[in-house]
C-alpha cells in the first residue's frame, strides 16, 4: 500500500473551510484506492497569533520538512492589519524551505467557465512557472523621511544567475516530462535593464541546450494581451515573481476564476507546498459560500507531485462531472454551499467510473 505523510495547514478565513473538504476528499480517496494518507494538522494562523503572539513555534518548518507535502489554506485576517503572522508562515516556508518554483496549471475544466467568447477546453490548457524566492517580492528596500513631503521609498528587485537558471531550466524540465513542445519566457527587458538582461541571456542559454522544445519570448504586456486574444498559443511560461502573480491571476479568470485556481510551491529536492490561490475572504468565512473546487484541484497537483497520480486522475474526473452536473457554488452558477459542494466531490470520486 502506497503510503504518504501529509502537512495540513488550514489557515484563515474560508481558508479553513476549502481546507475541511479538501480533507473530506483525501479520506475518500484512501476508500477507493490502495493508499494511506496520513495527515497532521496544524493551527498556524491568525487566531493562534493573537492568543500567542507567535506565528509558528521553533522547529515548524523542520516539522514540514518531515513530510512528503504540505496543504495549506489562504491567510489574513482584519485583527492583524499588517500581516506579520501570513508573512512570517506564507512567505517564511516559501523562502525558508526555498520553494523556487510556483506552479500554476491554468485548465478550462468545462466551457461554460471561460469568459472569452467561443473558446473551449482545448483552447486553455497551459501551465506558467513564476519565479518564488527573488525580484521584488524578497522585501529588499526601505522607506526615507516618511510621512514627509520628502519621503522616499524604495523596492528592490532581486534576480540572481542561480535563481534565474533554475526557474527557467524546471520549466523546460516540465515541458519535456509532460510531452509539451513550447517554452515561453516573459519579462519586461525593454525598461527594466539590468535584471531582465539577466533573465534574457539565461532563456538563451537553456533554449538553446534544450532540442525538440521552442523557446521564445514576450514582453509581460504582450503576454497578458494574447492571454485574453488566444491563449490556445501557450503550453508553459516562465516568468519573475512579480509578473507571475499578474499573468496567473488572468489565467485564473480563463478557466473560471480563482475558485478553480491551484498553485504548487515546488522544490524538487525537498518538500513542497500546496495552496489554493484564493484570499482568505474573511467576510465569507464560515458562511458554507467558498467554491473548494480550487482546493480540490490543489490536492490533485500535490498528489500528482509526491507520485500518486491515479488519486489526482480521480479528483480531477469528480469535478468536472461536478461542473458538468451544476453541483457547484453560486460563483460558478450553482445553489450549493461548500460543504454540499465538497459531498457531491467525494460522492464522484466514490462512483465507480472505469474502476
Amino acid at each position: 500500500m502506497t503510503e504518504k505523510t501529509i502537512a495540513v495547514v488550514p489557515g484563515d478565513g474560508i481558508g479553513v473551510d476549502v481546507t475541511r473538504e479538501a480533507v473530506k476528499m483525501l479520506a475518500a480517496l484512501e476508500e477507493v484506492l490502495s493508499i494511506r494518507l496520513r495527515l497532521t494538522q496544524y493551527d498556524y494562523g491568525a487566531e493562534r497569533y493573537l492568543a500567542t503572539g507567535v506565528s509558528m513555534p521553533p522547529g515548524g518548518l523542520d516539522e514540514f520538512r518531515q513530510h512528503d507535502a504540505i496543504f495549506m489554506g489562504a491567510f489574513g485576517d482584519p485583527r492583524i492589519p499588517d500581516m506579520r503572522h501570513a508573512a512570517d508562515i506564507l512567505l517564511g516556508t516559501r523562502f525558508q524551505l526555498d520553494l523556487y518554483a510556483n506552479m500554476r496549471p491554468v485548465k478550462l475544466l468545462d466551457d461554460r467557465l471561460c469568459p472569452l467568447k467561443g473558446r473551449t477546453r482545448t483552447d486553455v490548457n497551459f501551465v506558467v512557472f513564476r519565479e518564488n524566492t527573488e525580484g521584488l517580492y524578497v522585501g529588499m528596500g526601505g522607506i526615507f523621511k516618511k510621512n514627509t513631503a520628502d519621503e522616499i521609498a524604495i523596492q528592490e528587485d532581486v534576480n540572481t544567475r542561480k535563481g534565474v537558471e533554475r526557474i527557467i531550466r524546471h520549466a523546460f524540465d516540465h515541458a519535456r516530462r509532460t510531452g509539451r513542445r513550447r517554452v515561453l519566457m516573459s519579462d519586461k527587458s525593454n525598461v527594466l535593464t539590468y535584471g531582465h538582461d539577466l533573465w534574457q541571456r539565461v532563456m538563451k542559454e537553456v533554449s538553446a541546450q534544450q532540442p525538440g522544445i521552442e523557446g521564445s519570448h514576450m514582453y509581460v504586456d504582450a503576454l497578458s494581451m494574447q492571454m485574453v486574444k488566444d491563449p490556445a498559443q501557450f503550453e508553459v511560461i516562465v516568468t519573475c515573481n512579480m509578473f507571475g502573480d499578474i499573468v496567473t491571476d488572468i489565467g485564473a479568470q480563463l478557466q473560471g476564476g480563482l475558485g478553480m485556481a491551484a498553485s504548487g510551491n515546488i522544490n524538487p529536492a525537498g518538500v513542497s507546498m500546496f495552496e489554493p490561490v484564493h484570499g482568505s475572504a474573511p467576510k465569507y468565512a464560515g458562511r458554507n459560500l467558498a467554491n473548494p473546487m480550487g482546493a480540490a484541484l490543489t490536492c490533485q497537483l500535490m498528489l500528482e507531485h509526491i507520485g500518486v497520480p491515479e488519486a489526482g486522475r480521480l479528483i480531477e474526473e469528480a469535478v468536472v462531472s461536478c461542473l458538468a452536473a451544476g453541483s457547484t457554488t453560486k460563483d460558478l452558477g450553482g445553489d450549493l454551499g461548500t460543504s454540499q459542494v465538497g459531498d457531491a466531490l467525494c460522492a464522484a470520486i466514490r462512483r465507480p467510473s472505469g474502476r
